[in-house]
C-alpha cells in the first residue's frame, strides 16, 4: 500500500526486511560461497556478503539459490582460512573464513516469497571475497559482532552495537560530491537514521541552501536520497520510540505516505533542521493546526477522509511507523445484507463508543474485570492499532512485513484476515479483539484485499487455502466495497457523528475521568507521557519496555482537550472527496425557508461575488474629516449619509453624494468610541470616554437622549430588537430596553436596565449575531465571552488571546466567532463547544475586520488592508491603505461596498472589482 515502494516491489531479493528488528545493516563485500557435493566437486557461489549487526547474509546472483541468513549468536565458530602459500618470505593472509553455526535460514529461494525455512544442525559455510584484502577486517567484525549477540544481558547487545555504530559514522561523514550542484552551500550536516516500516537506516544527513540529503551508510537502496527543500509542502517533528527524534518530511499535499522520515540522534540536531526547512518554506508553506483543519472540517471544505488523515498526521501517526500507522473507524455495521441502506442508521456503528464497548456483553465482562484490578487500571488488554493489526490487513500485499515481523513466519490459517464480516464480528464478541482500521479501507487501491500475487497463505479447517478477503453481500467485487466504504464514510450520519470517535481518539475523552466515564481506558503505557524511558537505569528493562510499547501500539498524541464540535451537516449530501476540495461555503451553508425569495437570493449572490472578489478592492475617494483617529462608522440604509465618530470628541455627517461634510456635533471633550444608527434612520447613538451614551437626532439635529450607565469608558455597542448592547472598561456589559419609534419621535425615554454581563476584565469589544440571540464579547485580557441574549446567561469564557481584543464578530451562520487581538492573531471559536479551533498569525496587530465565515478583510496597525482565506491560513492578498492604523471598518449587506476609518483621521471609500 502507501508504504510499499515500488522498488520494494521489484525483483531485488535482498530487502533491510531480511534482517530482524532493531537490526543494522552495516556493508556488503562481493564474495564467492564455496561447496562441495557428495562427489567432492567444488561449487562457486557468486553473490554479495551482508554484514549486519546481529547476522551474516549471503544473497546469491542465482535466483533459484536461496538467500542463506546466519544468525551470529548461533555460531559456533568464525575464522580466517590462511592462503596455502609455501613460500617462507610471504606474510600470510585470510584466503577466506569459515563459519560453523547452529542454525541457518533459507529465504526466498527461486524467489518465492514465503515462511523462511530453517536447517537446524550443526553446519559449515567457507566465504572468499572477491577483493581478499579485506577478509581479515570483515574476520574481525564478525568476532567483535559475534561477542556482542553471545552477551547475556540485552541491554549489554545493544549497548556494543551502537557502538560499533557510531564508530562507523564518526569515521566517515557525508560526501560532499554528491551535491546537485556545485554552487550549493551546507547549512549542517548530522547523522541520523532514515525509517521506514520495521527498519532503522542509519547514515548522514546534510543540508544546504537548495536540498536536504541523506546518505545510507550502507549505501543502500541507493547512495544518496536527495529531497529539493523548494518541492517541500509539509513537515512534522515525530517522537518516535517515544522520544522527539523524529522528522518526516511531505513534499505533496495529499499523499499518504511521506517522502523522508528521518530519526536523529540528538534533539537539537532534529530541531535545528526543522527550523532551517520552516524558514525557507514560510513564505509557500502553510503551516496547519489541528484546528485549522477542523475549521476546514467544519464547513465542508475537506472531506472525512481528508480530516482524519490531517488529524493522524498532527498526532504523530505515520506510515513509516508501523506502532502508529494511522487509525480511521469502522463505520458499517452491517456486513450480512444484500444491500448496504446508507440512509437507515442501523447500518452504522455507533461512533461514540470504543470498538470494546460496542458489544454491552462484553463490555459487562470486561468492566467487572476492570473493577478488580489493581492500580493502574485499564479496560483492555489489547490496543485498537499495532503493527500486529496493520500487517493482518495488509499481509496481502505486504507479505514480507509481515515475515520480518514474525520471525520469518505467516500467523495460523485461521488467524488471518480472511473476511470482512468474521473480523467484524470479532472486534465485537473477542475477548482481547479490539483494532480499528486503516485507511486502505477508505482508499482506492483494493489489492490488499486479494491475492494477486499468489501466495500461499496456508490452508484453514475444512481444508480451503487462504485467498481473496471474503466481501460482505452488499460488494460484488473489492472496487465496489471500497466505493461504498467511501460513501459510508462521507455520509450524511458519519459526518453527524465523526466528531463523537474523534473525542475518543486525538480528543478528550482519550485520557483522564472522561475516558473512565467512556469505558475508553487502555494500558499506561500505550499513552504519550505514559512512562519515562530516560528514567528507567537498567538497560535491559529499558529495552524491554521500548519494544513492548512498539509491539503494543500506541494511543495518538492528544490533539483536543474540549469537546470536538460537530460538522455542520445541513443539505449535506454525501459529499465526495473530489467535490469536497471545491464545495464553496455558501452550498454547505443552512438554509432557511425565508430564503425562497428573490430579493434574498440576489442579496446573498451579491454577496458571494462579492467575497469572491475581496481581493479587488478598489480605493475610490478618501476625506480627512477628524482631527484624531476614527472609532466609528455608522451609514443610513439609504447608504447617502455617513456618521463617524473620532477621538477629536465629535459626531461627524458626511454626504457620500455631494463628498462634502455637512454636520459637526460635540456632546462631551472626551474622546466618542463608536457610533450605530437606529432602524428608522432618525437617530444616531453615541458611546463616550466620560461613560455615557448620547442620542442624536438627525432630524432636529440635537442631542435629544443620555444614558449615563457605566463607571467606565463604554468601548462599543450594539443594537438589536428595541435592546441596546453597551460594553465598557469597567467590566461590564449592559442590556438596555430602549423603543427605537419612542426615540425617533422624540418622545422621552425610559432605558430600563435588563441585564448586566460581569467580566473579570474590561470589555473592549462585543458583536451580536444575526438573530440577536448571542452576543460575543472581547476583554482587555484577551479572552472571548459567549452569552445567551434570550435567557442573559454565560454559555462560554474563553481563553482566547495575550492582551487587549480589539475586535470581535460571528459568521454569518452563527457557528463561530473571530476575535482580532493585540497579540497579531486572529482566532476562531466555535460557538457549540466554545474550543478555540482555529489560529493563524499575522505580521502586526489587525484592529478591525469584516468577515464571511471564511474569507477576512481586516485593517491593520499599519494602515493595510489584508485579505485572509482562513481555510489556508493566510493572507492573500495586500491593500495599501491608510497611512496609520486602521480602526474601524464598516461594510454594507450586500457586502459591495466597504468604509474604513483610521489613525490618519481620514475615511476611505472602497468598493470590489467584478
Amino acid at each position: 500500500m502507501a508504504f510499499i515502494k515500488k522498488k520494494e516491489r521489484s525483483k531485488e531479493r535482498f530487502s533491510l526486511l531480511l534482517l530482524d528488528l532493531e537490526e543494522y545493516y552495516f556493508e556488503q563485500h562481493t564474495a564467492y560461497q564455496l561447496t562441495s557435493n557428495n562427489t567432492a566437486q567444488k561449487r562457486k557461489i557468486r553473490g554479495s556478503l551482508k554484514i549486519c549487526s546481529k547476522s551474516i547474509i549471503f544473497e546469491p546472483e542465482q535466483i533459484t539459490e536461496p538467500i542463506l541468513k546466519i544468525p551470529l549468536r548461533d555460531c559456533k565458530q568464525i575464522e580466517g582460512v590462511e592462503e596455502n602459500d609455501r613460500n617462507p618470505f610471504n606474510e600470510s593472509r585470510p584466503a577466506g573464513f569459515f563459519i560453523a553455526c547452529q542454525q541457518v535460514y533459507l529465504i526466498k529461494e527461486s524467489n518465492v516469497v514465503g515462511p523462511y525455512k530453517i536447517e537446524r544442525g550443526d553446519s559449515s559455510f567457507f566465504f572468499q571475497l572477491e577483493i581478499s584484502r579485506k577478509t581479515e577486517d570483515v574476520v574481525q567484525t564478525l568476532l567483535q559482532l559475534h561477542r556482542a549477540s553471545c552477551l547475556d544481558k540485552l541491554g549489554d547487545q545493544t549497548a556494543m552495537i551502537a557502538a560499533n555504530l557510531q564508530s562507523r559514522l564518526a569515521r566517515t561523514s557525508f560526501d560532499k560530491n554528491s551535491f546537485q550542484s556545485v554552487s550549493e552551500k551546507p547549512h549542517m550536516e548530522c547523522e541520523a537514521e532514515m525509517v521506514t516500516p520495521l527498519v532503522t537506516n542509519p547514515g548522514h544527513v546534510c543540508i544546504t541552501d537548495q536540498n536536504l540529503y541523506f546518505q545510507p551508510l550502507n549505501g543502500y537502496p541507493e547512495q544518496v536520497v536527495q529531497i529539493m527543500l523548494h518541492s517541500v509542502r509539509r513537515i512534522y517533528k515525530r517522537r518516535h520510540g517515544l522520544r522527539p527524534l523524529g522528522l518526516e518530511v511531505f513534499c505533496t499535499e495529499n499523499d499518504l505516505c511521506s517522502d523522508i522520515y528521518l530519526k536523529f540522534y540528538h534533539t537539537k540536531d532534529r530541531d535545528e533542521l526543522y527550523y532551517y526547512i520552516a524558514t525557507f518554506l514560510e513564505n509557500h508553506m502553510v503551516e496547519h493546526t489541528a484546528e485549522s483543519y477542523m475549521l476546514q472540517w467544519q464547513r465542508g471544505h475537506i472531506s472525512n477522509y481528508q480530516y482524519l488523515l490531517h488529524l493522524n498526521n498532527l498526532a504523530d501517526r505515520s506510515c513509516n511507523d508501523l506502532s502508529q500507522y494511522p487509525v480511521f473507524p469502522w463505520v458499517i455495521a452491517d456486513y450480512t445484507s444484500p444491500e448496504l441502506d446508507l440512509l437507515n442508521p442501523v447500518s452504522f456503528r455507533d461512533l461514540g463508543k470504543p470498538v470494546g464497548a460496542l458489544s454491552k456483553e462484553r463490555l459487562e465482562r470486561l468492566l467487572a474485570r476492570y473493577r478488580d484490578m489493581p492500580d493502574p487500571k485499564f479496560m483492555y488488554g489489547s490496543h485498537y492499532s499495532s503493527p500486529g493489526y496493520v500487517l493482518f490487513y495488509l499481509v496481502r500485499v505486504a507479505p514480507e512485513y509481515m515475515l520480518c515481523l514474525q520471525n520469518g513466519r505467516y500467523d495460523h490459517a485461521d488467524r488471518m484476515f480472511n473476511s470482512i464480516a468474521e473480523t467484524w464480528k470479532n472486534c465485537l464478541e473477542g475477548a482481547t479483539d479490539f483494532k480499528e482500521l486503516i485507511p486502505e479501507f477508505y482508499g482506492n487501491d483494493p489489492n490488499f484485499l486479494e491475492n494477486s500475487l499468489g501466495l500461499d497463505l496456508g490452508k484453514r479447517q475444512g481444508g480451503r487455502m487462504v485467498g481473496d478477503v471474503v466481501l460482505p453481500p452488499w460488494a460484488s467485487d473489492t472496487s465496489e466495497f471500497l466505493q461504498k466504504s467511501q460513501k459510508a464514510l462521507e455520509s450524511q450520519y458519519v459526518s453527524e457523528h465523526l466528531h463523537e470517535w474523534i473525542d475518543l481518539i486525538f480528543g478528550f475523552k482519550q485520557r483522564g475521568g472522561e475516558a473512565v466515564a467512556a469505558h475508553n481506558v487502555f494500558h499506561p503505557l500505550t499513552y504519550e507521557g505514559g512512562i519515562d524511558c530516560d528514567s528507567i537505569e537498567d538497560p535491559d528493562q529499558k529495552i524491554a519496555m521500548l519494544t513492548q510499547i512498539l509491539e503494543f501500539g500506541q494511543t495518538p498524541k492528544q490533539l483536543f482537550i474540549t469537546p470536538h464540535p460537530q460538522r455542520i451537516t445541513p443539505k449535506f449530501q454525501s459529499m465526495s472527496r473530489a467535490t469536497s476540495q471545491n464545495a464553496s461555503l455558501s452550498e454547505l451553508s443552512p438554509v432557511s425557508p425565508s430564503e425562497d425569495s428573490s430579493f434574498e437570493d440576489l442579496t446573498e449572490e451579491s454577496k458571494k461575488l462579492s467575497w469572491s472578489n475581496m481581493t479587488k478592492l478598489k480605493l475610490v475617494s478618501s476625506h480627512k474629516i477628524h482631527k484624531e483617529a476614527i472609532t466609528g462608522i455608522a451609514v443610513t440604509r439609504s447608504g447617502s449619509s455617513v456618521f463617524t465618530t473620532s477621538q477629536d470628541s465629535t459626531l461627524k455627517m458626511f454626504s457620500k453624494e455631494s463628498n462634502t461634510l455637512q454636520r459637526s456635533m460635540s456632546f462631551s471633550n472626551m474622546a466618542l468610541s463608536s457610533c450605530l444608527i437606529l432602524p428608522e434612520d432618525a437617530t444616531v447613538v453615541c458611546s463616550s470616554w466620560d461613560n455615557n451614551v448620547y442620542f442624536y437626532s438627525i432630524a432636529y439635529g440635537r442631542r435629544q437622549d443620555t444614558i449615563m450607565g457605566h463607571d467606565d469608558a463604554i468601548s462599543k455597542m450594539c443594537w438589536r430588537d428595541n435592546q441596546l448592547f453597551t460594553a465598557s472598561w469597567d467590566s461590564t456589559v449592559k442590556v438596555w430596553r430602549c423603543v427605537s419609534t419612542d426615540i425617533s419621535s422624540n418622545k422621552r425615554s425610559q432605558f430600563e436596565l435588563l441585564a448586566e454581563f460581569e467580566h473579570d476584565a474590561g470589555v473592549n469589544t462585543i458583536s451580536l449575531n444575526q438573530a440577536g440571540t448571542l452576543l460575543a464579547s472581547g476583554s482587555k485580557e484577551g479572552t472571548v465571552s459567549i452569552w445567551d441574549t434570550t435567557n442573559f446567561v454565560l454559555l462560554h469564557q474563553v481563553a482566547c488571546h495575550l492582551g487587549t481584543i480589539h475586535d470581535i464578530a460571528f459568521s454569518p451562520d452563527s457557528r463561530h466567532v473571530l476575535s482580532a487581538g493585540k497579540d497579531r492573531s486572529l482566532r476562531v471559536v466555535d460557538v457549540q463547544t466554545g474550543m478555540l479551533i482555529s489560529t493563524v498569525t499575522a505580521e502586526e496587530q489587525q484592529r478591525c475586520f469584516c468577515w464571511d465565515g471564511n474569507t477576512v478583510l481586516s485593517g491593520g496597525q499599519s494602515g493595510d488592508l489584508l485579505v485572509w482565506d482562513l481555510m489556508a491560513a493566510k493572507v492573500t492578498h495586500k491593500i495599501p491603505g491608510h497611512s496609520g492604523a486602521v480602526t474601524a471598518m464598516w461594510m454594507n449587506e450586500q457586502c459591495s461596498s466597504i468604509i474604513t476609518g483610521g489613525e490618519d483621521k481620514q475615511i476611505i471609500f472602497w468598493k470590489p472589482q467584478y
